[in-house]
């Protein structure tokens, strides 16, 4: 019988964005001493594992792509995640990124590929190398990017977030819904229970 899993998108999911005072900008963390773990995130992966699940990271990276970060600082970052939660004793199944983007300027980078959500590729392949039943699995993520690949694929979908008039606005007019709406990673370990 295939495995179920929960597919975390990376930030906003399990650590905190960054802010770019410079530019005015909320995004991804460039380095290392930007990324810092959101509270309980370690609790929630260990509290996933505890069900029976699955974890695993699917999440755009497009920062190297558009010339923002490298690859050896976006690996630095991706181990300084894996040691703080292995510290607290969290564990991943699996890791999946998308490095590319249309726009890219780094020109191995640009590609309009199937695994850039919102189309379900990262998913799709994770399914695919881990023997995971979509149907039975879960996607938690903190944009309508996530929550439409969620379904693409067959997830469960649940987004972190509260209810603010422009991500509804952008729910009616794409009628993309998740599933769920929680405020954090340890309230979606609530509804996945409970399921």
């Amino acid at each position: 019988m295939s495995a179920r899993a929960v597919f975390l998108d990376r930030d906003g999911v399990i650590n905190e964005l960054a802010y770019f005072s410079e530019v005015g900008v909320i995004d991804s963390p460039l380095n290392p001493d930007q990324f810092k773990l959101l509270p309980g995130v370690a609790k929630s992966i260990r509290d996933l594992r505890d069900l029976g699940l699955k974890v695993v990271i699917a999440s755009n990276q497009p920062a190297i792509a558009k010339g923002k970060t490298t690859e050896d600082l976006f690996d630095q970052i991706r181990s300084k995640m894996m040691r703080e939660l292995q510290i607290d004793g969290a564990r991943i199944d699996g890791e999946y990124y998308c490095f590319h983007h249309p726009d890219a300027i780094v020109e191995r980078y640009k590609a309009n590929c199937d695994c850039r959500k919102p189309k379900p590729g990262l998913l799709l392949k994770a399914s695919h190398d881990l023997g995971l039943d979509l149907s039975r699995s879960f996607l938690v993520g903190d944009s309508l990017t996530d929550v439409k690949a969620g379904r693409a694929a067959g997830c469960t979908t649940i987004l972190i977030g509260s209810v603010k008039c422009d991500i509804c606005k952008l729910m009616q007019q794409g009628n993309v819904y998740p599933d769920f709406m929680v405020e954090d990673l340890a309230k979606a370990v609530d509804v996945i229970r409970e399921r």
